[in-house]
C-alpha cells in the first residue's frame, strides 16, 4: 500500500503531505525533523531541551520526488559487516562513557570511588555491543539502530 502522505509529524503525529510547508526544528542533530505547525515545534524544544532552536518553514517534496528519493536510497549497497568494521574511526580510541555520571551512580549505589582506567575498558566494551547490534540493523536492512538490536 502506497503512503498519502509526506511524514507524520514529530509531536502529534498528523499526517503532512506531499508538497506542503512544515515546520523544521533548527538543531541539525535533532531527530524529530518535520512538525505540522510551529505550535507542534514548540511543544518539542522543551521536551528535546533544545537550547537555542527555531522553527524552519520548509516545503515537503511532491509525490513523484518523495519516490525518487525513496528508490535511490533503496539501490544503495551496504557494505558487509566485515568492511565496515575493518574502517577506522577517530572515534575507536575515544571514551564513550560520561565518566561524572558512572562515577556517581557508583558512588550513590556502592558507596566506592571509580578508577579512570573503568572508563576505557567500559568504553571498549559498549563498542563490542554496538558493533553486534549494528551487524544485526544491517541484516534486517536498517539504517537506524533501535533498542532491540542490543537484545
Amino acid at each position: 500500500m502506497e503512503a498519502t502522505y509526506w511524514r507524520k509529524c514529530g509531536s502529534c503525529k498528523k499526517e503532512i503531505g506531499y508538497n506542503t510547508i512544515y515546520q523544521a526544528c533548527s538543531v541539525s542533530t535533532c531527530s524529530k525533523t518535520a512538525f505540522c505547525s510551529v505550535d507542534c515545534w514548540d511543544t518539542h524544544v522543551p521536551i528535546m531541551n533544545h537550547k537555542n532552536a527555531w522553527a524552519e518553514e520548509e516545503r515537503s517534496p511532491s509525490k513523484p520526488d518523495a519516490q525518487a528519493e525513496h528508490q535511490v536510497r533503496r539501490t544503495i549497497i551496504q557494505p558487509s559487516a566485515s568492511a565496515s568494521s575493518s574502517k577506522s574511526s577517530p572515534m575507536e580510541s575515544e571514551v564513550l562513557i560520561v565518566a561524572s555520571k558512572l562515577k556517581q551512580y557508583v558512588k550513590d549505589k556502592y558507596d566506592l570511588n571509580t578508577s579512570a582506567n573503568v572508563m576505557d575498558a567500559l568504553s571498549t566494551e559498549v563498542r563490542k555491543l554496538t558493533d553486534k547490534a549494528v551487524q544485526k540493523a544491517q541484516a534486517e536492512g536498517r539504517k537506524t539502530l533501535m533498542d532491540r538490536d542490543f537484545i
